[in-house]
């Protein structure tokens, strides 16, 4: 029954398709349900429907067919018709066909089609694959009260001589109702006491560990000469500027680089611009401060004086 399983591929694709002279199949999308009752879930498929008014060739199934067998739409045709010819046949004498996949025909004893669709056959491309799954019950654990229950039910044996005293009688029972309620809530509790005295230690370990390092002596056997280092720290208002940048880190490289020219370079902080200055040298007089400045021209002419004023 190759023409059956022709409609039963278009069906994949397309949402009607008919079998011209007989009626049309027609899908319709379902979405994702759920069974209250048993637990299951089943996936969003594409249901095949029946009908029977539906006769006229559109041309999909016969264009089909012609594509797939490399023969002319008229023998596409044909075959539709030869088939559907079949179908009345079959019908007429076991009142009952069966397209494979897609469902199954009943005529009724006065000669009506009635249409059963496959259960099993999910037309919808994207759920492929998907089949429905039941889910297990869900146990939870279920927490009783048993401070009562402890209480009753603890055997508790005294001597004679304890008994007469009313006092160990008491403690036990306030030992044995602590016990009852110790639950979820006094492991929480414990765990609280316990990072409380964690902490405590610590806390003393590190006090210890300082008062040691405070209290420790260190003996130099030979101990190395003492050094003078006479350094001169540049003084004056007049400042020989090797430029000004926007980022400290870029100022901080461009004194090394000085430095390592020779220069006594250094910062001097930002100014109202925001800029961070760099000077070759600092000095005293003005005389001084612009020898030295015609002096650095020769290496960079974009160097300038600045006067700070008192």
């Amino acid at each position: 029954m190759a023409v059956a399983t022709y409609i039963h591929d278009l069906l994949y694709r397309y949402e009607c398709v008919v079998l011209p002279g007989f009626g049309a199949f027609i899908t319709q999308q379902h979405s994702a349900r759920i069974h209250e009752t048993t637990n299951e879930f089943y996936p969003p498929k594409k249901s095949v429907s029946f009908n029977r008014q539906l006769v006229k060739n559109d041309g999909l199934l016969a264009n089909y067919i012609a594509e797939v067998e490399k023969v002319s739409y008229e023998s596409a045709v044909e075959k539709i018709e030869q088939f559907v010819q079949d179908l009345g046949i079959v019908l007429e004498e076991n009142k009952l066909i069966n397209f494979e996949n897609i469902g199954s025909f009943t005529l009724t004893e006065d000669d009506k089609l009635q249409f059963e669709p496959a259960a099993q056959t999910n037309y919808l491309k994207e759920a492929f694959g998907l089949s429905p799954f039941a889910s297990t019950v869900i146990n939870r654990e279920v927490y009783k009260k048993q401070a009562v229950e402890l209480e009753e039910k603890a055997p508790v044996a005294f001597t004679p001589e304890r008994r007469s005293g009313g006092r160990w009688l008491k403690y036990a029972a306030v030992g044995l109702l602590a016990i009852g309620l110790s639950g979820a809530a006094g492991i929480n509790i414990y765990s609280v006491q316990v990072n409380e005295h964690n902490l405590a230690e610590q806390q003393k370990a590190v006090s210890k560990l300082e008062s040691q390092i405070q209290q420790a002596t260190f003996v130099i056997d030979n101990p190395l000469p003492a050094v003078t280092l006479t350094v001169s720290k540049q003084t004056g208002n007049y400042h020989i500027v090797a430029g000004a940048f926007r980022e400290e880190e870029n100022a901080a490289k461009a004194v090394e680089e000085l430095k390592a020219e020779g220069f006594k370079a250094r910062q001097i902080g930002a100014n109202r611009f925001g800029l961070h200055q760099v000077l070759y040298s600092s000095h005293e007089s003005r005389r001084d401060a612009i020898n030295e400045l015609y002096r650095v021209k020769r290496i960079n002419p974009g160097a300038w004086l600045l006067v700070e004023e008192l």
